[in-house]
């Protein structure tokens, strides 16, 4: 019995620390608006975690709200309970410090106002890194794993906002990987790319997985079904069901409305 009880707890103490993310009865609200109510999900270490769903779902809100982005708009309240490694993240004292280790990518490229090579070497440089040989060698890694550094690497001092929309898609993740981030979530990144590109994106973040934990929310049920290990589907500001995502897609779903969208009958 003694061993039984300790391999029980070994058991429930190797689950909670492979846990990344883990949210409890999160809700959020805008002027008093519903945009996600009593959401209890985790997010396992190591996993490409799916969220599909139609538009108004709350899905961007929720990528928000784990990201601390309700500092930053006034009329957002959060309430519930969100622990990153086991910590509260709306108890953190370093703000600025959690976002850096939860990075985020939303559909349309945002580019800063800075040549190729500063957009990526920035946020190094504000943790203190000033060696000029570092950096070449930080930005030659995140340009590499975002796929862009055969097609820029000459040109690294041009504007960052003159590349394709696709390309500065591909900038906007190799600056969110210069943060070095535990977990990188991804906002319907397809939207400003070209199939191709996605096809790229796609294959760049199945090499990430083995390095941290990706969330990707997407419109395109079938890049949730390459890519996540697990899919969770928001309706109407709700997780309806969350499930092995093959297992989704091959019409083992709980909920009705789950099939209903997998299958394209609204959306």
């Amino acid at each position: 019995m003694v061993v039984a009880a300790k391999t029980t707890e070994a058991v429930t103490q190797n689950t909670a620390q492979s846990l990344k993310l883990d949210v409890r009865n999160l809700s959020i609200h805008y002027s008093g608006i519903p945009a996600l109510e009593n959401v209890t999900l985790d997010v396992r270490e190591n996993e490409i975690f799916g969220i599909i769903g139609p538009a108004n779902a709350g899905k961007t809100s929720f990528l928000k709200a784990l990201n601390r982005m309700d500092m930053f708009t006034s009329n957002m309240k959060v309430q519930g309970d969100i622990r990153f490694n086991g910590y509260d993240i709306y108890k953190s004292r370093n703000i600025y410090a959690l976002r850096s280790r939860i990075g985020v990518v939303f559909p349309l490229p945002v580019g800063l106002p800075l040549t190729i090579y500063e957009n990526v070497a920035l946020a190094p440089r504000l943790s203190g890194i000033r060696n000029k040989a570092e950096l070449d060698v930080i930005v030659e890694r995140c340009l590499e794993r975002a796929a862009l550094w055969d097609e820029v690497k000459d040109r690294l001092d041009s504007l960052g906002s003159l590349l394709s929309g696709g390309q500065q898609q591909r900038l906007t993740i190799a600056r969110a990987l210069s943060q070095e981030p535990e977990v990188l979530m991804l906002d319907e990144f397809s939207i400003a790319v070209d199939p191709v590109t996605t096809m790229r994106i796609e294959d760049v973040l199945k090499e990430l997985k083995s390095e941290m934990t990706i969330v990707l929310v997407t419109n395109l049920v079938q890049q949730a079904r390459r890519l996540a290990d697990r899919t969770a589907f928001f309706l109407e500001g709700r997780c309806v069901e969350i499930g092995d995502t093959e297992e989704l897609f091959t019409g083992r779903t709980k909920e009705q409305s789950t099939q209903d969208y997998i299958e394209g009958k609204f959306g």
